[in-house]
């Protein structure tokens, strides 16, 4: 393979598409649909607790970028809505706890055209998303004293087409390990982002998708452009909230801008490691399953990434699925151009018995609802594969959190050193 990847035998036409679709958060399959005339009350779920010694605190914030048009929408500057995850001083109780969603966003994720449909096949209108709530407590102010010293920085990414909530049991997850999570929304191609004052952004990426002739491989090296703009811009932003009042109290004090760190899911991943070479600010990241080539023009050729081109200088951890087109660096060229070309400190691991959804809230998530019928076996399996969803989910915090640990605290608990029998399902590959 040449550095652009060219001898890799391509896929073509709907195939490809397909495949960047699926690798970067896109289903390809169609939603569960109930039967007619059948009335279906809601479905009900819930997120697992988090496993750290602090209660966790959550504010959200719109950003707006007046320096840069927004790329999808042309002629009005780029605006964002980012969430802070932080230890605060005690535990939410009731309704207290913020919610997964806002209500309107909500409605529109788990509509016909949100992506709990178009990206994870739940049936439509059938799960109460605004009812599910988090752990955290909604504006509280950060964990004060000793304990509120500064603390590490995580910026977290969702996959195409899912908004910044849909990770919310990890993200809670670092908080309560005493982290500072920043997640981030990028709009028209999540979901769907909604503003103060009742604007709801909506993913222009569905209907983009059904073009004939479209240049898949340009639209997807967009969609990381513009994510790893957003990003940047946010952390251009953090210095300026560490003391102009925006932030709860405390907060902004709390950040420690010296070590931060960025994990992601599909293409939130690709934009972690993206964002690594593009940004020597971030100092360590973890990939969870986001492909770093794409197709050429016609469908033929393989596309590296300029982060697989050049390699990492810093550490970073990948962390693959069992989905067809994912697996360790073996498999994926740009992948395996990546792990060629650092020469940082760098690992790999693949979870057995994992679909691409498994290292996000889908592992949670979906087996309760197909248990209400709102999610069809198919689509389960599809989605997260057949791996016990709490050994999925305690795998996928301890490796995260033993990564940041590491790389951020100076803790190692060495589990990142090669195969643990606490964790038999995570295979490491050399």
């Amino acid at each position: 393979m040449d550095k652009r990847g060219q001898a890799r035998g391509p896929r073509t036409g709907i195939a490809a598409l397909m495949a960047a679709m699926a690798v970067l958060g896109v289903a390809a399959a169609p939603a569960a649909v109930a039967a007619p005339g059948v009335e279906q009350r809601q479905a009900q779920a819930w997120l697992p607790q988090p496993t750290g010694p602090y209660p966790v605190g959550t504010t959200a914030l719109h950003l707006v970028d007046t320096g840069r048009q927004d790329p999808w929408k042309p002629g009005q500057a780029r605006e964002l809505m980012v969430s802070f995850w932080y230890p605060t001083t005690r535990p939410a109780h009731g309704d207290e706890r913020a919610r997964f969603m806002e209500p309107r966003a909500a409605g529109h994720f788990g509509g016909k055209d949100g992506a709990s449909s178009f990206n994870y096949q739940a049936e439509p209108g059938r799960t109460d998303w605004s009812g599910i709530r988090t752990h955290a407590r909604q504006d509280a102010p950060v964990l004060p004293g000793g304990a509120g010293a500064p603390r590490p920085v995580v910026l977290y990414s969702a996959g195409l087409g899912d908004p910044r909530t849909w990770g919310t049991g990890l993200v809670e997850d670092l908080a309560s390990r005493g982290y500072v999570v920043v997640t981030v929304d990028h709009p028209y191609d999540a979901s769907e982002v909604a503003f103060p004052g009742g604007g709801m952004a909506e993913s222009v990426l569905p209907p983009m998708f059904g073009q004939p002739g479209l240049d898949i491989g340009a639209v997807l090296r967009k969609v990381i452009q513009t994510r790893v703009d957003d990003t940047r811009f946010v952390l251009d932003q953090l210095a300026a909230l560490r003391t102009d009042g925006r932030l709860p109290a405390g907060l902004g004090a709390s950040l420690d801008l010296g070590r931060i760190g960025m994990v992601g899911h599909s293409g939130g991943g690709s934009t972690a490691v993206q964002t690594m070479h593009d940004d020597p600010r971030i100092a360590a990241g973890v990939n969870m399953d986001g492909q770093l080539h794409f197709p050429g023009p016609d469908g033929t050729g393989v596309y590296l990434t300029s982060v697989a081109e050049d390699g990492l200088d810093r550490p970073f951890l990948l962390m693959g699925s069992q989905s067809p087109d994912s697996g360790d660096y073996h498999r994926q060229p740009g992948w395996a151009a990546l792990w060629q070309h650092s020469r940082g400190w760098r690992a790999d691991v693949t979870l057995t018995g994992s679909r691409h959804g498994s290292y996000t809230d889908a592992q949670s998530l979906l087996p309760q609802l197909a248990r209400q019928g709102a999610v069809s076996a198919d689509a389960l399996r599809g989605d997260v594969g057949d791996v016990r969803p709490e050994r999925a989910v305690l795998a996928t915090r301890a490796y995260v959190a033993s990564f940041f640990d590491r790389w951020l605290r100076g803790h190692d608990d060495h589990l990142l050193d090669g195969p643990s029998p606490r964790f038999p399902e995570m295979e490491f590959a050399r």
